[in-house]
């Protein structure tokens, strides 16, 4: 199977609030692509019209969704059901349009009104916001902080790691799916927004000033150890430029005679497809980096092509929102042996999307895919389990961003990534 170059970010989505051109879930999202023409000789709908869009939604599930089964529904009764209705207005079939996907069980197949439609395709370079990575909590469904985004004006206010939004501008947040949330942190720049926020049960309030947001995918420097330098890289997100930014890191800690490096992708969910591709290729010489299925179970494997950087000894760190294209990297240098996973559990998202444009400037993200490891494991909600767990509380994972000691001897998982390092560099007896 042929696919398109594909965003990950998802709803857990990889949301970063209102600061990133990829606020979709985690799981692999195609490029936002051109509207395509309602076809369907049948339809009865008057084109450019709300009707003409539920059928232009529907049709588009009909013919790519990745379960030809619908989740067990009657898809074709379900088109009936829906252009018997009368729609006064688009609100009216935007409402309706999510209802109709509701019925597919499957969060991350969600529409996308005109202006999120729009956030989605917005350069990085241009973002305006407070600089928020956010989530939507599996069990309790409490729109969750990931982290800030280093020196953004969230950070700046504050607001940490694991704090949990509850109203924005007074007004709650609790049903709210992440899009929506992020649709209501944007503003100009000066403008303020207040958040009402839970940090261990206890309330916070914040008002924050909005401005422009620059995301910096790749961090990387030296840490000096007893038994050699190594080089610490920290990749914050899968962005458009993050490949080339991950080969100048390592081109740039090569030239420094390293004896081995720890890649840190811990909080990050993911972005381009590609870009994780291309990424473990940097990392890994031979071998299946990963395949994918679709609804007729064609798989395309994607492999290594004998162009890595480097050979010398790797340490990845992970955690519960390490998510899609992350642990695409991390399976495969997992499962080739290439390096090993110290942290938590990832967080288990293994969908491929396709994002496309409809006829009135709204959108739609389909799952058209899915992804497995490169010994066919499926980790959807299952994750990546680490070679070596090392927990950490969330009061010390905030504790490390605020006194900003991540990915240093303070940080817990860092340190024993430096202990394995250490055995995989130590002469042999």
């Amino acid at each position: 199977m042929r696919l398109s170059p594909i965003y990950s970010r998802f709803l857990k989505l990889l949301a970063i609030a209102l600061l990133t051109n990829q606020f979709m879930q985690p799981g692999a999202i195609a490029n936002p692509s051109t509207p395509e023409p309602v076809n369907s000789p049948t339809s009865t709908a008057p084109q450019n019209s709300p009707k003409a869009l539920v059928e232009e939604v529907w049709q588009i599930v009909e013919r790519a969704y990745i379960d030809g089964k619908f989740n067990q529904q009657d898809w074709n009764a379900i088109r009936q059901r829906y252009l018997n209705r009368s729609y006064g207005s688009y609100e009216e079939a935007y409402q309706a349009i999510g209802e109709m996907l509701n019925l597919l069980g499957d969060p991350l197949t969600r529409f996308l009104d005109p202006l999120q439609f729009k956030n989605l395709q917005v350069s990085s370079s241009d973002v305006v916001g407070i600089g928020l990575e956010l989530t939507k909590d599996r069990e309790t469904q409490a729109v969750t902080i990931i982290q800030p985004i280093e020196n953004s004006p969230a950070q700046k206010a504050g607001i940490l790691p694991q704090d949990i939004i509850t109203a924005i501008d007074g007004k709650p947040v609790e049903k709210k799916i992440v899009s929506e949330v992020v649709t209501m942190l944007m503003g100009k720049v000066g403008t303020s927004v207040t958040l009402d926020i839970l940090r261990s049960g206890k309330p916070i309030t914040f008002r924050v000033q909005r401005a422009n947001i620059e995301i910096i995918p790749v961090r990387y420097r030296t840490e000096e150890t007893a038994f050699g330098r190594i080089g610490y890289i920290r990749l914050n997100q899968f962005s458009a430029k993050a490949a080339q930014e991950m080969k100048g890191a390592i081109g740039s800690l090569e030239a420094q005679n390293v004896k081995g490096y720890v890649l840190d992708l811990r909080s990050n969910q993911g972005g381009l497809f590609f870009a994780s591709i291309d990424i473990s290729r940097m990392w890994l010489d031979r071998g299946i980096i990963m395949s994918t299925i679709d609804r007729n179970g064609i798989q395309d494997h994607h492999q290594a092509n004998h162009s890595a950087l480097t050979q010398k000894p790797l340490v990845i760190l992970v955690n519960r929102n390490s998510a899609s294209a992350s642990e695409i990297v991390a399976a495969a240098l997992q499962e080739n042996k290439r390096a090993s996973l110290v942290g938590t559990r990832t967080e288990g998202y293994n969908s491929i999307q396709s994002v496309r444009g409809l006829s009135n400037g709204s959108g739609l993200a389909v799952t058209i895919a899915k992804w497995l490891t490169p010994t066919g494991r499926d980790i959807n909600r299952t994750g990546l389990n680490p070679d070596v767990v090392v927990e950490l509380t969330d009061r010390q994972q905030q504790d490390l961003f605020r006194e900003r000691k991540i990915g240093t001897t303070a940080d817990p998982q860092f340190v024993k990534a430096l202990q394995i390092l250490n055995q995989k560099l130590r002469p042999s007896r």
